[in-house]
Protein backbone atom coordinates (compact mmCIF):
# COMPACT_ATOMS: atom_id res chain seq x y z
CA UNK A 1 0.00 0.00 0.00
CA UNK A 2 1.10 3.53 -0.68
CA UNK A 3 1.49 6.14 2.06
CA UNK A 4 -1.73 7.97 1.13
CA UNK A 5 -3.69 4.72 1.46
CA UNK A 6 -2.17 4.07 4.87
CA UNK A 7 -3.10 7.57 6.03
CA UNK A 8 -6.72 7.14 4.87
CA UNK A 9 -7.07 3.75 6.57
CA UNK A 10 -5.33 4.95 9.75
CA UNK A 11 -7.60 7.98 10.00
CA UNK A 12 -10.73 5.95 9.33
CA UNK A 13 -9.83 3.45 12.07
CA UNK A 14 -9.04 6.23 14.54
CA UNK A 15 -12.18 8.26 13.74
CA UNK A 16 -14.45 5.21 13.85
CA UNK A 17 -12.94 4.07 17.17
CA UNK A 18 -13.45 7.53 18.67
CA UNK A 19 -17.02 7.80 17.34
CA UNK A 20 -17.81 4.54 19.16
CA UNK A 21 -16.19 5.84 22.38
CA UNK A 22 -13.62 3.05 22.38
CA UNK A 23 -10.12 3.42 23.78
CA UNK A 24 -7.11 2.03 21.97
CA UNK A 25 -7.00 -0.69 24.64
CA UNK A 26 -10.70 -1.56 24.02
CA UNK A 27 -10.09 -1.96 20.29
CA UNK A 28 -6.90 -3.96 20.83
CA UNK A 29 -8.71 -6.41 23.09
CA UNK A 30 -11.61 -6.79 20.67
CA UNK A 31 -9.28 -7.36 17.70
CA UNK A 32 -6.94 -9.61 19.72
CA UNK A 33 -3.87 -7.52 18.90
CA UNK A 34 -1.59 -5.39 21.05
CA UNK A 35 -2.40 -1.86 22.13
CA UNK A 36 0.93 -0.78 20.63
CA UNK A 37 -0.01 -2.17 17.22
CA UNK A 38 -3.31 -0.26 17.19
CA UNK A 39 -1.44 2.91 18.14
CA UNK A 40 1.15 2.38 15.38
CA UNK A 41 -1.58 1.74 12.80
CA UNK A 42 -3.62 4.77 13.84
CA UNK A 43 -0.54 6.99 13.70
CA UNK A 44 0.49 5.69 10.27
CA UNK A 45 3.73 4.12 11.52
CA UNK A 46 2.92 0.59 10.36
CA UNK A 47 0.92 -1.09 7.63
CA UNK A 48 -1.52 -3.71 8.96
CA UNK A 49 -1.68 -7.08 7.25
CA UNK A 50 -4.97 -7.86 5.54
CA UNK A 51 -5.85 -10.25 8.37
CA UNK A 52 -5.22 -7.64 11.08
CA UNK A 53 -7.06 -4.95 9.13
CA UNK A 54 -10.12 -7.20 8.73
CA UNK A 55 -10.00 -8.10 12.46
CA UNK A 56 -9.87 -4.41 13.39
CA UNK A 57 -12.74 -3.48 11.06
CA UNK A 58 -14.82 -6.35 12.44
CA UNK A 59 -14.00 -5.28 15.99
CA UNK A 60 -15.26 -1.79 15.18
CA UNK A 61 -18.53 -3.46 14.14
CA UNK A 62 -18.41 -1.79 10.75
CA UNK A 63 -19.35 -3.57 7.54
CA UNK A 64 -16.34 -4.07 5.29
CA UNK A 65 -18.02 -2.38 2.31
CA UNK A 66 -19.00 0.56 4.51
CA UNK A 67 -15.44 0.90 5.83
CA UNK A 68 -13.88 1.03 2.36
CA UNK A 69 -16.59 3.24 0.86
CA UNK A 70 -15.03 6.54 -0.14
CA UNK A 71 -11.43 5.42 0.28
CA UNK A 72 -9.13 5.81 -2.68
CA UNK A 73 -6.93 2.75 -2.55
CA UNK A 74 -4.58 3.95 -5.28
CA UNK A 75 -3.54 7.12 -7.03
CA UNK A 76 -6.21 6.64 -9.69
CA UNK A 77 -8.97 6.85 -7.08
CA UNK A 78 -10.12 3.25 -7.60
CA UNK A 79 -11.15 0.90 -4.80
CA UNK A 80 -8.99 -2.10 -5.62
CA UNK A 81 -6.98 -4.34 -3.27
CA UNK A 82 -4.58 -6.95 -4.63
CA UNK A 83 -3.29 -9.77 -2.43
CA UNK A 84 -0.46 -11.88 -3.84
CA UNK A 85 -0.20 -15.58 -3.07
CA UNK A 86 2.96 -15.14 -1.00
CA UNK A 87 1.28 -12.47 1.18
CA UNK A 88 -1.38 -14.74 2.69
CA UNK A 89 -1.01 -15.27 6.41
CA UNK A 90 -0.83 -18.82 7.69
CA UNK A 91 -2.35 -19.77 10.99
CA UNK A 92 -3.16 -22.80 13.12
CA UNK A 93 -6.84 -23.31 13.77
CA UNK A 94 -6.40 -26.24 16.13
CA UNK A 95 -3.50 -28.45 17.21
CA UNK A 96 -2.85 -30.78 14.26
CA UNK A 97 -0.15 -32.01 11.91
CA UNK A 98 -0.27 -31.46 8.17
CA UNK A 99 -3.08 -28.87 8.13
CA UNK A 100 -2.03 -25.44 6.90
CA UNK A 101 -4.63 -22.68 6.83
CA UNK A 102 -4.06 -19.59 4.69
CA UNK A 103 -6.28 -16.65 5.55
CA UNK A 104 -7.02 -14.70 2.42
CA UNK A 105 -10.06 -12.62 3.24
CA UNK A 106 -12.74 -12.39 5.94
CA UNK A 107 -16.16 -10.79 5.43
CA UNK A 108 -19.17 -10.24 7.66
CA UNK A 109 -22.50 -10.99 6.00
CA UNK A 110 -24.75 -8.35 7.55
CA UNK A 111 -27.35 -6.99 5.11
CA UNK A 112 -25.72 -8.36 2.00
CA UNK A 113 -26.33 -11.10 -0.51
CA UNK A 114 -23.42 -13.17 -1.70
CA UNK A 115 -23.03 -15.08 -4.93
CA UNK A 116 -20.16 -17.59 -5.24
CA UNK A 117 -19.13 -18.55 -8.76
CA UNK A 118 -16.39 -20.56 -10.46
CA UNK A 119 -15.44 -18.71 -13.66
CA UNK A 120 -13.46 -20.21 -16.53
CA UNK A 121 -11.97 -17.88 -19.13
CA UNK A 122 -10.78 -19.55 -22.32
CA UNK A 123 -7.79 -18.22 -24.27
CA UNK A 124 -8.85 -15.50 -26.70
CA UNK A 125 -12.22 -14.86 -24.98
CA UNK A 126 -13.68 -11.42 -25.61
CA UNK A 127 -16.31 -9.21 -24.00
CA UNK A 128 -16.99 -5.55 -23.26
CA UNK A 129 -16.19 -3.85 -19.96
CA UNK A 130 -18.76 -4.63 -17.27
CA UNK A 131 -19.82 -3.21 -13.92
CA UNK A 132 -21.56 -4.90 -10.99
CA UNK A 133 -23.37 -3.32 -8.05
CA UNK A 134 -21.29 -5.42 -5.66
CA UNK A 135 -17.84 -5.77 -4.24
CA UNK A 136 -16.09 -8.49 -6.19
CA UNK A 137 -13.55 -10.89 -4.73
CA UNK A 138 -11.47 -12.99 -7.17
CA UNK A 139 -9.17 -15.88 -6.29
CA UNK A 140 -7.08 -17.35 -9.13
CA UNK A 141 -7.43 -21.13 -8.93
CA UNK A 142 -5.30 -21.76 -12.02
CA UNK A 143 -3.88 -19.93 -15.00
CA UNK A 144 -3.34 -16.20 -15.49
CA UNK A 145 -5.70 -13.31 -16.11
CA UNK A 146 -5.05 -9.64 -16.75
CA UNK A 147 -7.70 -7.41 -15.19
CA UNK A 148 -8.20 -4.33 -17.34
CA UNK A 149 -9.64 -1.36 -15.40
CA UNK A 150 -9.35 1.02 -18.40
CA UNK A 151 -6.79 3.26 -16.67
CA UNK A 152 -4.48 0.41 -15.67
CA UNK A 153 -4.14 -3.36 -15.60
CA UNK A 154 -3.37 -5.93 -12.91
CA UNK A 155 -1.99 -9.36 -13.76
CA UNK A 156 -3.18 -12.19 -11.51
CA UNK A 157 -1.49 -15.57 -11.34
CA UNK A 158 -2.49 -18.80 -9.63
CA UNK A 159 -3.03 -18.15 -5.92
CA UNK A 160 -3.37 -14.34 -6.21
CA UNK A 161 -6.54 -12.57 -5.13
CA UNK A 162 -8.24 -9.29 -5.87
CA UNK A 163 -10.99 -7.30 -4.12
CA UNK A 164 -12.57 -4.29 -5.78
CA UNK A 165 -15.74 -2.24 -6.12
CA UNK A 166 -17.57 -3.80 -9.07
CA UNK A 167 -18.88 -0.37 -10.08
CA UNK A 168 -15.44 0.20 -11.56
CA UNK A 169 -15.60 -0.83 -15.24
CA UNK A 170 -13.50 -3.96 -15.62
CA UNK A 171 -12.68 -6.78 -17.99
CA UNK A 172 -10.67 -9.94 -17.20
CA UNK A 173 -8.59 -11.01 -20.20
CA UNK A 174 -6.85 -14.34 -20.72
CA UNK A 175 -3.77 -13.62 -22.84
CA UNK A 176 -2.32 -17.13 -22.43
CA UNK A 177 -2.92 -20.37 -24.33
CA UNK A 178 -4.52 -22.14 -21.32
CA UNK A 179 -7.95 -21.79 -19.71
CA UNK A 180 -7.89 -19.73 -16.52
CA UNK A 181 -10.10 -20.60 -13.54
CA UNK A 182 -11.05 -18.26 -10.74
CA UNK A 183 -13.32 -18.38 -7.73
CA UNK A 184 -15.52 -15.28 -7.74
CA UNK A 185 -17.53 -14.03 -4.76
CA UNK A 186 -19.91 -11.12 -5.25
CA UNK A 187 -20.95 -9.15 -2.15
CA UNK A 188 -24.03 -7.32 -3.38
CA UNK A 189 -24.76 -3.93 -1.82
CA UNK A 190 -27.93 -3.59 0.23
CA UNK A 191 -29.95 -0.59 -0.97
CA UNK A 192 -32.83 -0.93 1.48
Amino acid sequence: MEDYVLVQISNKIKNTRRSKNLTIQDLAERARVSKGLISQIENGRTIPSLLVLIQIIGSLEVDLMEFFAGLSLNDKGLNILVKRKDEYETFEKEPAEGYLYHRIFTKGFVKTTIDIVLLEIAPGSKREYVTTDAYEYKFMVSGEVTYDFKTHTIKLREGDSLLFDGNIAHNPINETDKTAKMLVIYFFKDHS
